[in-house]
Formats: C-alpha cells, structure tokens, sequence
C-alpha cells in the first residue's frame, strides 16, 4: 500500500482502493524526489492528510474547498485557507474573515489557525495537497486532484446530510457531482481580493450552513475563534 503520510484509520479504510492505484505511487515517487533533488515542499509530510485527520468522516458537516497549500515558509500545515500557528491571514482569508464577522456578527478573528473548525466537523480540503515552495500551483497534475475527487465522493455517499461550501469556479466544478437532493450546496465566488466583491461578500454562507445543519438534527458550527 502506498505511503503518503499518517492517515486516520476510518479514511483509510474509506479510501482502500485508492491506496492500491498507480497514480498514488507516481505522485509518491514524485514528491521523495522531488524532496531529494533538494526542493522544498509544504506542508511537511506528516500533514499531508491534516484535513483528514483532524475531522472524521463521520463527523463532517461542513466541507470547504481550497486549491492548493500556500507556498510560502510557516504557512501551509494541511488545512485549507488556515495558517500554520495562527500567523498574519493572507488575503483570502482576511475576506473569509470580514464575511464572517459581517454574517455572524462576532469580533474579527485575532488568530489565522483553523484547527477549532476542524475539530468541529469542519473539513478543510484543499484540491491538491502539496506545493513547492515559491510556486503555487506546481503540483497540480500529479495525482492529487483524483485523491480528493475521491474524498469529495466519499463525503458524497455518507450517511450524513454535509453543507458544501463552494466559493469560485474550481471548486464548483469539483462539487458538481455532489448530490444535491441530499446536501446543501452554498455556491459563492472566490474570497481573493480579485473576486471577492462578485459573490462572496454577502453570501451569507455561515449563518445559511447552520441553518441547514439545525434543520438537519446537526450540531452548529461555532464560527467564532479563541484569541
């Protein structure tokens, strides 16, 4: 079985039959040499399955879906849009951050780390989940991008009613097969600074997942992070 880092055993089993493809031991092979050849990759590979080990598949019930890892040194750590150790947000995040105290009406988060969504149900996946340092996007191809189809399909098929939370167009078309009869799909531009003011500002999407997880018999999601 393919190696990739340390994966919760309920993903695992889940995920069996992706660990028995080839395109995992390619993407494997590529990234020992890629370290080898001396280049650095994030997050480290202990947290290449973060997001997965910080939330169960049976306790999802939001999921949030990013592109890849940011590229820069002491960010990235396996969750999507969070920042390792709470550092300084980067811009998306901030605009994540200013929708969120405008929908929920809390203070604005002191902290980038969201390690407490996480903990909540909150699954924070990112399409492609490593990155060379300096160069967004180059690990795009590799095989990632069917992993997490894979992880979005076992979401999907779960015994659980999931919100979806979509924000620009890549993440709409990785969500497309999602059954919507049974999850709620919340659909919003991306929160960049270049598109944020066409959709996401005032999409409402924290308040709108709760209500459907109230509805659904789901505990809420606490929105708010501790300082």
């Amino acid at each position: 079985m393919v190696q990739l880092g340390p994966l919760r055993q309920e993903w695992r089993t889940l995920l069996d039959d992706e660990f028995q493809q080839s395109y995992l031991s390619e993407l494997s092979l590529f990234l020992r040499s890629e370290t080898a050849a001396g280049k650095e990759i994030y997050p480290a590979e202990s947290e290449y399955f973060a997001s997965l080990n910080a939330t169960p598949p049976d306790a999802v019930k939001v999921v949030v879906l990013g592109q890849d890892p940011y590229h820069g040194p002491g960010q990235a750590h396996g969750l999507s849009f969070s920042i390792k150790d709470g550092g300084p947000p980067p811009p998306s995040l901030r605009n994540i951050f200013r929708e969120l105290v405008t929908d929920v009406g809390i203070a604005p988060p002191e902290r980038a780390d969201l390690t407490e969504w996480a903990a909540q149900g909150v699954l924070l996946l990112n399409n492609v989940l490593t990155v060379e340092r300096g160069l967004a996007g180059s690990h795009q191809g590799k095989g990632w991008e069917t992993f997490t189809d894979a992880v979005v399909r076992a979401v999907n098929q779960g015994g659980h009613p999931v919100v979806f939370m979509l924000w620009g167009n890549h993440a709409q078309t990785k969500g497309a097969a999602i059954d919507r009869s049974r999850h709620c799909i919340l659909q919003a531009s991306h929160p960049s600074p270049l598109s944020a003011r066409r959709g996401f500002f005032g999409c409402k999407h924290f308040t709108k997942a709760n209500a459907f997880l109230r509805a659904h018999q789901r505990d809420e999601v606490e929105w708010s992070l501790s300082s």
